[in-house]
């Protein structure tokens, strides 16, 4: 949504102009300002000041509301945006107003951890992967926090908009922890899924029993070595799948994961070693390079399937090797989905093998996840 009011000029006009919602990035800019005067060595001073409290969120989800009408400007990013995209589909049943408030809060929620997790060191979901890439305790960290606050006012990023210098500060920390795997192949349709994108339209879904083959991803110990045995294994699986003609498409999923900062993405080197080896053809494989765990591999995959107009009554199916695959079809790894990303992305199927499970895409799968920042 904050992209939204960023690029919609109707909509960036209309929190432009409002007093109230102004005064909030004027104040950001302010702590900017005396934060690089008077923080000094305690690293907390700057960034406390450039997240949103309770306060500060509430009070800009209620002036949202009161600028809301039906046929304005955000009424028509309710109606023609939020609601269509499904990106905030798990609260669908709030009223259009609530929706946007609702919304504000999350994405609010989302840069304050972001900022807690890549400036002031706060653990992630998966610490062992997903850490701040400083010691927060070093006697130069302090001097790093500075830098930081001292580029985002200089260079003063939406400085009207009352997000504007919050999402900057979060955006400016994740960029110096390296940390840009949410946007690697962007837009993978024009880039490394053009090839098959450009094929959807034309397949005729009435010869396959399946969408396509998932190919959950295995990251690497050893950060010399690029695609990890169980990715060798899990491709060599879906290929066989694909072979037999049971799907198009074979998508691999799997981001820059393991080990910790490794330069490989899994998909990537997945994808090169099905075609490579495996002799299959670039526009039968579908990248996603973003998920970070088996539960995104799932959540993932329904995105890119809805995104790129494929059947989605249709069942898919997941090949991989036993131990995962009967992982992935188990009530724990049910509830482990709603732990960490708040529903199940998919309904299971039937089993073909110790190697192979359908399952059914579902559409809560498009809900951003506004605390997994590298692949929310």
């Amino acid at each position: 949504m904050l992209t939204l009011f960023e690029t919609l000029p109707e909509v960036k006009s209309l929190l432009e102009k409002d007093s109230e919602l102004t005064a909030v990035a004027g104040l950001k800019y302010k702590n900017l300002e005396t934060s690089v005067k008077e923080c000094k060595g305690d690293f907390l001073c700057y960034t406390g000041k450039m997240k949103f409290s309770p306060e500060e969120i509430n009070a800009i989800g209620a002036r949202l509301e009161a600028l809301y009408t039906g046929n304005n400007a955000l009424g028509k990013l309710v109606k023609q945006h939020l609601i269509p995209s499904g990106t905030y589909i798990l609260i669908k049943e709030a009223s259009e107003k609530a929706l946007l408030r609702k919304a504000w809060e999350q994405d609010a929620n989302g840069i304050n951890h972001t900022i807690e997790v890549y400036a002031e060191g706060k653990k992630p979901n998966y610490p062992a992967i997903d850490s701040i890439g400083f010691k927060t305790t070093a006697k130069s960290y302090p001097v790093l926090a500075y830098d930081v606050t001292e580029v985002v006012r200089q260079e003063k990023k939406n400085a009207n908009l009352f997000f504007g210098p919050s999402m900057h500060y979060a955006l400016q920390f994740l960029e110096v922890n390296e940390r840009s795997e949410a946007a690697d192949y962007e837009p993978m349709i024009s880039t490394v899924n053009k090839a098959a994108f450009d094929r959807v339209k034309k397949i005729d879904w009435n010869k396959f029993k399946y969408t396509l083959i998932l190919v959950p991803g295995a990251g690497p110990d050893s950060p010399e070595r690029a695609l990890s045995e169980g990715g060798i294994l899990r491709c060599r699986v879906a290929a066989l799948r694909y072979f037999e003609g049971l799907a198009p498409y074979i998508l691999v999923s799997g981001g820059r994961v393991h080990p910790f900062k490794t330069k490989y993405s899994e998909a990537y080197e997945m994808k090169k070693f099905l075609m490579e080896t495996l002799k299959v053809p670039e526009n039968a494989i579908i990248m996603d390079p973003h998920a970070r765990h088996t539960t995104t591999n799932m959540r993932n995959g329904v995105r890119l399937l809805y995104r790129y107009g494929m059947p989605m009554e249709k069942p898919c199916l997941v090949s991989t090797m036993r131990s995962q695959s009967y992982s992935i079809s188990s009530e724990a790894f049910v509830n482990r989905c709603m732990r960490e990303i708040n529903h199940v992305p998919y309904k299971l199927g039937k089993r073909l093998s110790e190697t192979d499970v359908e399952f059914y895409p579902v559409l809560d799968a498009l809900h951003i996840d506004a605390d997994e920042p590298l692949d929310p």
